[in-house]
């Protein structure tokens, strides 16, 4: 892992690789980069770093502290404004892989939400996500997050609109099968119930 700061990490080696893309980490209201992954393909990338070992104790048992990432709430939400072409990019310092969130997972997988309190001025509650990194696609370098990334945008159409089965293989979760096998006649009577 590089000793800078992951969103230097990654303005570097868009410059490298000729990546093109667009700045915002100063903004609290945009996703850190937008990226060119085509003549008119934006990507929305947010960047977040795992730099040291979780306190478990302090924590609901989500997932071995190896694969724990706790996630601001308000980096989902932020997220949801550009969805669908957006997800998080994490650099994990302390296993140097990177893995990457595409907004699609982080709607669906499991995860366990909790209000962290903070004393400032006054206290609050600061939301947070506690996910497994092994529902993210694990990458171990910049070039093949930047390669899951592509796949993931050339192959948003599939995931949000042909897709019939429930999307996505988490770990935390199990798909069981439920309701009544659909027939032909079903689906007729669903066509002409809501015309």
């Amino acid at each position: 892992m590089s000793p800078d700061s992951f969103q230097e990490e990654f303005r570097t080696y868009c410059r490298r690789t000729g990546l093109i893309y667009t700045d915002a980490t100063e903004s609290y209201k945009r996703l850190d980069f937008t990226l060119l992954l085509g003549r008119e393909t934006q990507f929305y990338l947010e960047l977040k770093e795992k730099r040291q070992p979780y306190a478990m104790r302090h924590w609901p048992d989500v997932a071995p502290e190896s694969d724990l990432f706790i996630l601001d709430d308000l980096t989902v939400r932020k997220c949801l404004a550009y969805a669908p072409r957006c997800g998080v990019l994490v650099r994990d310092n302390l296993h140097s892989r990177y893995v990457f969130f595409p907004v699609v997972d982080l709607a669906l997988m499991p995860r366990v939400r909790v209000n962290r309190a903070i004393q400032n001025k006054m206290e609050d509650v600061k939301g947070k996500w506690l996910i497994n990194l092994r529902n993210g696609q694990i990458a171990a370098n910049l070039d093949d997050a930047t390669a899951a990334i592509r796949q993931y945008a050339k192959n948003l159409s599939n995931i949000l609109f042909e897709q019939h089965a429930c999307y996505g293989a988490y770990v935390g979760e199990q798909i069981d099968s439920a309701g009544m096998t659909r027939q032909p006649e079903h689906w007729k009577t669903d066509a002409t119930a809501n015309r």
